[in-house]
């Protein structure tokens, strides 16, 4: 019979003699009849079975996915914008064109196995993403009791190594893509590189984030002595806004970090502070040329025929960041120095920076040697 609504309700009379409802409506007629043939079948074969009459059914996988997204909390803090819009990705992508019509409970080892063997052969990483928010929606439908076990069991699917390895810019090389940038985006440069600060971190930088320390010298001349700049924001794509927008904290709770500035860089904070921004303590250091947000399209614009001259066409903008971080190790930072300073949740990230900086073991020996004078 249809409801208010206007979807239709589906009930019949059991074999133990009680009325027992569907554990939902229909939005057509011959979706509630097929439902009851279904269980007039159960009931005529023996297999109907009173405790489970009336328990709802598994939902269909693209219904819980949505809910899921929507509802997800990690650590008790809903999914930052681009965790969601990447899972989304994802979703829609990926995992829904072969999941979505089967319930939950529908989906099988051998479902898996089969979807992933046939999953983005050309991209590894993008694979393991995918099979890992597989894994873990299903995860949560298991922990709801939804499915009796998780059909996500193929081994080491979750991770992907890198097929490519990031090669550091030298001094040189980061030196020749500064100059080649324009004035305004010069030291957005030298903060990725020197600083190690992620794109996100950099485009939201106010001027009341950076923080300059004077001191006088013998002839009573003030002197930039040192510096620092405070990171407890970002910026990041809302896909569902189609623009960038502020993250009212940092990636992580790691993220949320003061960076100190290399005194070498101090002299282009201030010059970018006097002639690129503006006065008011909210300004952006690195807006777009029309103002707001600067877009990686923007930046790029300027940043591949920087790099051009460099003669590094390999190099992206964040592997900027990967070279402050090699950069940093090689000073011998250890490795909660790196964790503090790049913001990394986990010593694994940091540690990649410290291993990159092992081929510097033999200029390490070399400066061993000079603290007992000349070495044949």
């Amino acid at each position: 019979m249809p409801t208010k609504s206007k979807r239709w309700q589906a009930n019949y009379t059991g074999p133990d003699g009680k009325l027992h409802k569907a554990p939902h409506t229909f939005a057509d007629k011959i979706d509630a009849e097929a439902w009851l043939t279904d269980r007039r079948r159960e009931i005529d074969r023996g297999l109907w079975n009173a405790v489970d009459a009336d328990k709802a059914e598994s939902p269909l996988f693209e219904i819980y996915a949505d809910q899921w997204l929507k509802t997800r909390l990690v650590r008790g803090r809903p999914l930052k914008i681009r965790t969601r819009d990447h899972y989304r990705s994802l979703l829609d992508l990926h995992i829904l064109p072969t999941f979505k019509a089967k319930r939950l409970d529908q989906i099988t080892p051998a479902d898996v196995r089969a979807w992933h063997d046939h999953l983005l052969p050309d991209a590894p990483t993008m694979r393991a993403h995918a099979y890992s928010l597989l894994r873990t929606i299903m995860t949560s439908a298991y922990n709801s009791e939804l499915v009796a076990a998780n059909p996500c069991r193929v081994e080491g699917a979750g991770s992907a190594r890198r097929r490519s390895r990031t090669v550091p810019a030298s001094v040189e090389e980061l030196a020749t893509i500064v100059e080649t940038m324009p004035p305004r985006y010069q030291l957005m440069t030298l903060f990725a590189a020197w600083c190690a600060l992620r794109f996100g971190e950099l485009i939201e930088i106010r001027r009341r984030d950076v923080t300059l320390e004077y001191e006088v010298d013998d002839d009573g001349q003030w002197q930039l002595v040192a510096g620092s700049v405070s990171i407890t924001r970002g910026a990041v794509w809302d896909a569902e806004e189609t623009k960038y927008v502020m993250q009212d904290s940092a990636k992580s709770d790691a993220g949320t970090r003061v960076v100190h500035i290399p005194p070498h860089v101090l002299p282009a904070v201030a010059t970018h502070l006097a002639e690129h921004t503006g006065k008011e303590a909210t300004a952006l250091l690195f807006p777009a040329p029309e103002g707001g947000y600067l877009t990686p399209t923007t930046l790029y614009s300027y940043f591949y025929p920087a790099r051009q001259a460099a003669k590094r066409p390999d190099l992206r903008f964040h592997d900027l960041r990967h070279t402050g971080a090699v950069l940093a190790a090689a000073t011998g930072a250890t490795l909660a120095e790196l964790q503090a300073r790049l913001g990394h949740s986990t010593v694994s990230a940091a540690m990649r920076y410290q291993h990159a900086a092992k081929g510097r073991d033999r200029k390490i020996a070399e400066g061993l040697s000079k603290l007992v004078g000349d070495t044949p």
